[in-house]
């Protein structure tokens, strides 16, 4: 899941405004194939929707030309210093 989510940000590398960044808010991850432990898996992501500040990504996972996960992840669009702020508020 991790890989899949690293995809997703990187996807967006570029396209948000100064002062910008996305946080993950949900992902649904199938798992369609099994990966021997240690094996290459590689993700990537496409942005589908957009729908105010919340952004929905195709994304898979692969281990060469196999498919071993599809996901939906969506991200949601947030002022990076008001969301540092409130973590930082939450975390007392």
């Amino acid at each position: 899941m991790a890989l899949i989510e690293e995809a997703t940000v990187k996807a967006l590398d570029g396209s948000l405004a100064d002062g910008e960044t996305s946080v993950g808010m949900r992902i649904h991850v199938d798992h369609v194939a099994p990966s021997a432990p240690g094996a290459g898996v590689t993700a990537e992501a496409v942005l589908e929707r957009v729908e105010g500040r919340r952004l929905t990504f195709g994304a898979s996972a692969t281990v060469g030309d196999a498919v071993v996960a599809t996901a939906t992840i969506i991200r949601v669009v947030v002022e990076t210093q008001r969301f540092l702020d409130r973590v930082d508020v939450d975390a007392t």
